[in-house]
């Protein structure tokens, strides 16, 4: 028995690089120690892409692996070198890959086709070399910017199979017999229930046309809700243009084959009226089995004027070139399947520079954290005074020093901001 799980459903964590610091640095030549600022700019940060690969079957490799993060930029060099950008990273997906924000549940992209690459996040902005911050006034700056920090995201991918046809009906039926006689994939056929536990897929040659079938776990009454195989598989005919319903009509396992028809279309309704409208061809498997015959007619009495119905007798190949054929034609009237758009209102959240939020620590000193904190940090040089003089003057311009006074806080007092710390003085 084949003891593979297949995963159709997993959740990672995907982080683009930080971007590279800035380069303070100055040129020195012999006898001359310092003759001009040269640093320079660091480099960007790598992105995330997803890429489509045909030859992916499940989600099964991020099992493993769960955490995918691109490099981050190089620090700038001196001389005004430039540094390193960070290596791109590429997740390699199966076709047909969803892929949401797992806080939102939103859709951030539909990887659909073999070789489609989807940025999902852009790398850190390197930060400037101090060469960069000479102006008319200030020939020497003694400072340089640091890279843009990236967030790590958690993403769960989802996959649904891309087929032309869904075979669907009960276990044991004999889908998967169908699907080894209509195309050559070899699916693992026996004689009992849940044989099949993962989607296989068939290209089925009609003439000169071909068409994708895919086999799916037998459904039971209740799948909808979750029952048996439920909700693990029922996506996975989403993307169908069509259904070939597939039913024992010998009734062999004891059910009545009207029945068994009825409550997997009650399934697919339940589950979704998409679902629930797509053209359906019912092929009535098991035809040279005894009993057959009477049921064949009472399936032809009930659902010959609503369905086209074909007997077939799947183990011996009989009647499936038939099948095959109303199959490829009635798929030559129906549109091509499409991709499931993204929802255009996501973004990722980027930092606001202008929040901030002043919180007392257990110390005792006022600590401000938020937006305009991780900017700060970014920008600013305790060792330079005009670095700080900016720092300074950012801090009055936001309203950080008002809200600190309406806090509370009196001069001497402690204050944090990010890596920081200043007695308060007005």
């Amino acid at each position: 028995m084949d003891n593979k799980v297949f995963t159709d459903r997993v959740k990672i964590t995907v982080k683009a690089g930080d971007g590279g610091d800035g380069m303070n640095s100055f040129k020195a030549y012999k006898g001359k120690p310092a003759c001009g600022p040269d640093g320079g700019d660091g480099g960007d940060g790598g992105d995330v892409y997803f890429l489509g690969d045909k030859d992916m079957n499940d989600l099964l490799p991020f099992r493993f692996t769960s955490k995918y993060f691109a490099e981050n930029g190089e620090r700038g060099g001196s001389n005004q070198c430039f540094g390193k950008r960070g290596e791109d990273i590429v997740v390699k997906v199966p076709c047909g890959t969803l892929v949401r924000d797992a806080e939102s549940g939103k859709i951030i992209c539909d990887v659909y086709e073999d070789g489609e690459k989807v940025r999902i996040l852009q790398g850190g902005r390197g930060g400037k070399g101090n060469v960069r911050f000479t102006t008319a006034r200030r020939h020497a700056p003694n400072f340089a910017q640091k890279g843009v920090k990236t967030l790590p995201h958690t993403l769960i991918l989802e996959m649904k199979v891309i087929a032309d046809v869904g075979l669907v009906g009960f276990p044991n039926v004999g889908k998967s017999t169908l699907l080894s006689k209509i195309s050559a994939a070899k699916p693992k056929i026996a004689d009992y229930h849940f044989t099949t536990l993962s989607p296989n897929l068939g290209v089925v040659r009609c003439f000169e046309k071909s068409f994708v079938a895919a086999d799916i776990p037998g459904l039971i009454e209740g799948a909808s809700e979750g029952a048996g195989l439920g909700h693990d598989f029922l996506r996975h005919i989403e993307r169908t243009r069509m259904i070939c319903h597939v039913v024992d009509i010998s009734g062999m396992e004891g059910r009545d084959p009207l029945e068994d028809f009825v409550k997997i279309n009650a399934e697919l309704e339940s589950y979704s009226e998409t679902l629930a409208a797509l053209p359906q061809i019912v092929a009535l498997n098991k035809c040279d089995c005894f009993g057959a015959e009477e049921n064949l007619a009472r399936f032809k009495r009930k659902y010959g004027k609503k369905y086209k119905l074909f007997p077939i007798a799947a183990i011996k190949g009989e009647g499936t070139a038939e099948l095959v054929t109303a199959i490829s034609e009635l798929l030559d009237t129906l549109p091509r399947a499409e991709r499931i758009p993204a929802d255009e209102d996501f973004e990722f959240a980027a930092a606001d520079n202008t929040q901030f939020e002043i919180f007392k620590d257990e110390n005792g000193a006022f600590v401000v954290e938020g937006g305009l904190v991780d900017m700060l940090c970014r920008n600013v040089v305790l060792n330079n005074p005009d670095s700080m003089a900016y720092f300074q003057r950012v801090l009055r311009s936001r309203g950080v020093i008002k809200q600190l006074q309406k806090m509370g806080c009196v001069q001497g007092d402690i204050v944090v901001v990010g890596d920081v710390e200043f007695d308060f003085i007005v």
